[in-house]
């Protein structure tokens, strides 16, 4: 079999004529004929084009062609290829017809063909044709008296008559050579018969026989539509295989195909979630039931070819597992499969499914809303992955928490992209902060103190059950809760800006950029945008395409950015960098003071003491010289338990202030 991804009619030219081809051609001309361009997204000196879509329907130019790369890709419905895949969606026609279309343009005589690889098409073609008229066969039996049961089983599962015709089903009679025997009448030869997997020969040498008898038939189409092989569901409960599929033949390699593939890339190109399910019925439930961009592996675990496939279709497949320990052992098997090939823009969900339920009992029983639901709560795989390696263990001493923090390097070790493994090991990292410093809730009806168990101090002793629910007034009003909020989104704004009109620098700064934390839901969005857009040649462009222009015109039109050198004067890599390590410092600073008191506020909100208020100010001061940086020393940090630095001199302040209100001290003592 030909590599995935691989069409046989490319086997069949010389070495090196389709970079040839690809090297004449100009993206944007090919597709050009097809679309009109968005002039003002687009930037014809750089090869970078917009458009709308021309494979959905939509009025924003979200179709993106690349022209100095050679590819496209659709940010609506993900269509994404080159010159020849275009020229083979949007004119209808094979690989080798579309090669032929674009070696006319470039003026490139098309090569003879290698005559070998023109009898293998020749065949893959013929057993294709006679997998059709078995097909046709099977449809028709469904029909007979000897499938009543057949059709009664459909039925109670919900498949009427035009249900059974939009998925093709058929019926194998319990004959040993009824296909054989049809097929032959119709002067197709039994070596052929064979060789497209619908008949086996024995090895006693015997005469030929059926490989499905007996059982309900769902043919396998491949990406263009072809039927390569079939399905079969027994009716006997006592049948040695509950399910059975075609073997692998010239057509049919089960590694490298999926069930319901071509209508599922349709469907997931409208947009709609690509659900990837463990059989037939769950993909046929989920399609009827509106999720009609599924699909399932053919009766093997999941592989990675089947994963590059999903990964055409949608960049970020559910998988949607039975809810009992195999559909999660098979989960934990896909994660570590998928590891090494996850990156940006490239992943999985799991939709983890009520416990002793498929999709397909989960429709019947609860409707299509119930699975709708399951899917959109899909959760990521580094959900699963943390849930596999921490379910069921103790983390009670410093060798089992070295344990977890052993499998976890491994597991992360396994992804290839740097970008997206440090993403990984951020995520572990606040995770396990989650796992071994807890925030307990208080429970309903018995007060509550703010997570921290026994908490005594000097002749004061707070138990659970004497600090309120909710800080007191005073202390939401406090110099603490309202002092940074503008300061901090005046800091996100002059960084997101200088890193928008300094792309140069991002790379430096692209990790700094994914830990900060926008206080501003408009600046949390752009910096997502920046990240997406990253590798974008022109980086506003790329986030105004995103968000639209207006989100970067108020930005920008902030006086507080307009007035930074790093945004006036863009093009001084130098200047941005000390820019943004300035306003990163102060940021990642005074966050960390605030979360600390923010804390202690939580714990001692609501004491009856008049001089918490005061005491909590005083410590903001602490908080404040952080953010504007005074007296600051570089080489002096230490850090705090957020992981946030401090000044050593800010550090001892800090504590001292702390101290004194955690012992219910009015104002701190002096020395």
């Amino acid at each position: 079999m030909p590599p995935a991804g691989t069409d046989i009619g490319a086997m069949s030219l010389p070495p090196g004529f389709l970079d040839e081809l690809r090297s004449r051609l100009s993206l944007g001309q090919v597709v050009g004929r097809k679309v009109a361009w968005d002039m003002k997204k687009s930037n014809q000196g750089k090869g970078d084009f917009w458009a709308p879509c021309p494979f959905h329907q939509e009025k924003s130019a979200s179709f993106h062609v690349d022209d100095r790369k050679g590819f496209y890709y659709c940010f609506g419905c993900h269509a994404k290829g080159d010159a020849i895949s275009f020229v083979r969606e949007t004119e209808n026609v094979d690989f080798i017809e579309a090669v032929r279309i674009l070696a006319g343009e470039a003026g490139l005589p098309m090569p003879e063909r290698d005559p070998q690889a023109q009898k293998k098409a020749d065949r893959r073609g013929e057993l294709v044709e006679v997998m059709e008229q078995a097909v046709k066969w099977f449809r028709l039996q469904l029909r007979t008296g000897a499938a009543a049961a057949a059709r009664d089983y459909l039925d109670g599962r919900g498949l009427n008559a035009e249900a059974q015709a939009r998925w093709e089903l058929g019926y194998a009679p319990d004959d040993r050579q009824g296909v054989l025997r049809a097929l032959k009448g119709k002067g197709i030869p039994e070596e052929m018969i064979v060789a497209a997997g619908l008949a086996a020969r024995p090895d006693n040498g015997g005469a030929a026989y059926d490989r499905f008898r007996g059982r309900i038939i769902f043919p396998i189409r491949d990406a263009r539509g072809r039927a390569i092989a079939l399905g079969g569901r027994a009716m006997d409960p006592n049948a040695r295989a509950k399910y059975l599929n075609s073997p692998e033949t010239e057509l049919f390699d089960k590694g490298r195909n999926l069930y319901n593939l071509a209508p599922a890339r349709e469907a997931a190109g409208k947009g709609e979630p690509l659900v990837v399910a463990e059989g037939y019925m769950d993909v046929i439930a989920l399609s009827e039931a509106g999720l009609r961009a599924a699909v399932a592996p053919l009766g093997t675990a999941v592989t990675e070819s089947q994963l590059q496939l999903m990964w055409r279709v949608h960049p970020e497949p559910v998988i949607a597992l039975d809810g009992d320990a195999a559909g999660l052992r098979a989960a934990r098997r896909v994660i570590d499969l998928a590891l090494p090939l996850i990156g940006a823009g490239q992943g999985l969900r799991f939709a983890l499914m009520p416990e002793g339920l498929d999709p397909d009992d989960l429709i019947r029983q609860q409707g299509a809303a119930a699975m709708r639901d399951v899917v959109t709560q899909a959760q990521p795989m580094v959900q699963l992955l943390w849930r596999r390696e921490t379910e069921g263990h103790d983390f009670d001493s410093p060798e089992r928490r070295a344990a977890l923090d052993k499998r976890l390097r491994d597991a992360v070790a396994l992804i290839r992209d740097p970008d997206l493994r440090g993403h990984y090991e951020a995520e572990f990292k606040r995770l396990k902060w989650e796992l071994f410093n807890p925030r307990r809730k208080p429970e309903a009806g018995r007060g509550g103190h703010g997570g921290r168990g026994e908490w005594r101090g000097r002749g004061n002793s707070f138990r659970p059950g004497q600090l309120p629910l909710a800080p007191s007034p005073s202390a939401r009003s406090s110099v603490l809760a309202v002092g940074g909020e503008v300061e901090d989104k005046l800091r996100e704004a002059v960084i997101l800006a200088t890193l928008v009109a300094n792309p140069e620098v991002l790379p430096e700064f692209e990790p700094a950029l994914e830990r900060m934390d926008c206080r501003d839901p408009d600046h949390a969005a752009i910096a997502q945008a920046i990240l997406a857009c990253h590798h974008a040649v022109d980086l506003r462009g790329a986030v105004a395409a995103r968000l639209g222009p207006d989100a970067l015109e108020t930005l920008f039109a902030q006086r507080h950015v307009a007035i930074s050198p790093a945004v006036r004067c863009p093009g001084d890599p130098d200047m941005a960098r000390m820019c943004l390590a300035e306003e990163l410092a102060k940021l990642v600073a005074r966050r960390g003071h605030a979360r600390e008191l923010a804390e202690a506020v939580e714990d001692l909100a609501g004491l009856p003491d008049e001089g918490l208020t005061w005491r909590l100010s005083r410590a903001a001061e602490a908080l404040d010289r952080a953010g504007r940086g005074d007296g600051e020393d570089r080489t002096e940090y230490e850090y705090g338990t957020n992981g946030a630095p401090m000044r050593r001199d800010e550090r001892s302040e800090f504590e001292a202030l702390l101290g004194t209100i955690a012992f219910g001290k009015g104002k701190p003592r002096k020395e």
